[in-house]
Formats: C-alpha cells, sequence, structure tokens
C-alpha cells in the first residue's frame, strides 16, 4: 500500500467555475494517484494510505448529483478503512468537505472554506495547512491555476512534508474533457518552485497552443499555422 504523507488542496473558482488539484509530496509522481478533476463536476484530493478509488468513484457520485457532504459519507461507509485515509472534495456549488483518519502519521489535518479544501498528513506542523487557507483566501484575483501555486508555496514555506520535497502537481479542468493546465514535477529537489517554473514556460509555449484547440462549443478548433507561427510555436525545418 502506498502511503503519500501529503500536503494539497482541491478548489473551485466562483467566478469561471473552474476545478483544480494542487499536491506535494515526498514521494516521485504524486500527479498519478492523488488529484481528480473532472469539468462542471468537482475536485477530489485523496492522500495518506492513498485510495485511488475514492477519487474516481467519488467523481462518479457527485456527477450522479451528490453533494460534497454526500459523496463524502457514502466513501465513508465504502472504504474497508477510513481510519488511515485522507481526503478533500469540492462540488459544483462551492461546498468543500475533508476527512482526516485517526491513524494518518505526524501532524495531519484538514480546513474547509468556501469553494476550498486544504489538507496534510506527516506535516511539520498545522501551519502548513493554516497558511495554503489563507494563501487561497486572499488571492481571489488571479487565475485559478496561479492561486493553487500560491497555495502551494505557502504551504511548502511554513514546512510541508516533514521527511522532505520530491514531486508535485497542477490540475486544473475549465470547460472542457481534457483539462486547461496538467503540470508535474515528478522527481525533483525542490518540486514546488520547479512547478512554478514549468508553470511559466507553459504559459508561453503551451497555453496559447491550446485556446486553439477543438472544443465542445467550436469542434473544428481555431488553429492556424501563420498565428502559431507568428506566436513562436511553430518552427520552419531547416
Amino acid at each position: 500500500m502506498l502511503k503519500l504523507n501529503t500536503f494539497s488542496i482541491a478548489a473551485r473558482d466562483e467566478k469561471t467555475g473552474q476545478f483544480g488539484v494542487a499536491v506535494s509530496t515526498k514521494v516521485p509522481a504524486v500527479g498519478l494517484l492523488c488529484p481528480f478533476v473532472k469539468a462542471g463536476v468537482g475536485a477530489i484530493a485523496t492522500q495518506s494510505f492513498v485510495n485511488p478509488y475514492i477519487g474516481i468513484n467519488g467523481l462518479k457520485y457527485l456527477e450522479e448529483g451528490l453533494s460534497a457532504q454526500e459523496v463524502m459519507d457514502r466513501i465513508l461507509q465504502e472504504d474497508p478503512d477510513p481510519s488511515i485515509r485522507q481526503f478533500s472534495i469540492v462540488d459544483k456549488e462551492g461546498k468543500a468537505v475533508a476527512f482526516t483518519g485517526e491513524k494518518c502519521d505526524g501532524w495531519y489535518g484538514h480546513i474547509t472554506g468556501n469553494n476550498f479544501a486544504v489538507a496534510g498528513n506527516m506535516l511539520v506542523s498545522e501551519a502548513t495547512v493554516q497558511e495554503m487557507a489563507k494563501s487561497f483566501e486572499s488571492t481571489g484575483d488571479l487565475p485559478l491555476a496561479e492561486r493553487l501555486l500560491k497555495v502551494m508555496e505557502a504551504g511548502q514555506a511554513a514546512g510541508g512534508d516533514k521527511r522532505g520535497r520530491q514531486s508535485a502537481s497542477l490540475k486544473v479542468y475549465s470547460t472542457e474533457e481534457y483539462p486547461l493546465v496538467d503540470l508535474r514535477v515528478d522527481e525533483h529537489p525542490d518540486p514546488v518552485k520547479e512547478l512554478g517554473r514549468i508553470y511559466e514556460v507553459a504559459k508561453r509555449e503551451l497555453f496559447p497552443f491550446m485556446e486553439m484547440l477543438p472544443t465542445l462549443a467550436n469542434p473544428a478548433g481555431k488553429f492556424d499555422f501563420e498565428s502559431s507561427r507568428e506566436m513562436g510555436l511553430l518552427q520552419d525545418n531547416e
């Protein structure tokens, strides 16, 4: 059983309806098993003795119309050992819930608020989730992806995982079945900082291209070679 001693945020942007999860831990490739997000449905982060089906089934239950609280209740009924789990859920109404089992390690706990839930286990101290919550509540003017990055930076600065740093992930969905942002640092000595660096590169070299992709509203997309060259997204072969 993989144990993810982790700090994370699951959140909804009240202005745009976007959902996202950001997470970091001292285990490689945290983005593989922790963040679960679906456009128009919700966001779930699952950690500690991680059970991916909390995210998989949780999104399914949200899509069926259950509230975050109802989904949490159902997950706790279904899980064979909730005492070792930690997870958070935000639904399409912005209602947030979180659960931390009594057998999680180190300092563990969570904070919920309107449109967000932060949680962590095996942390240096409670300050990690406290500073994460403060950051989310004070950065409402930023795009959700950047807001989540600020939250992770605040959590890391306050201590983060007491064992150290290794991986981080940022996942945001807007209106499409595919993600708006899906970035991962799978193994790095300072993963939250590296995630921020990669995000800045993606703003220049990836996100403009993604704005041209087919959407549900415009299946043809808006791609054209000339605009792509002008933005530096394409280079002619020598």
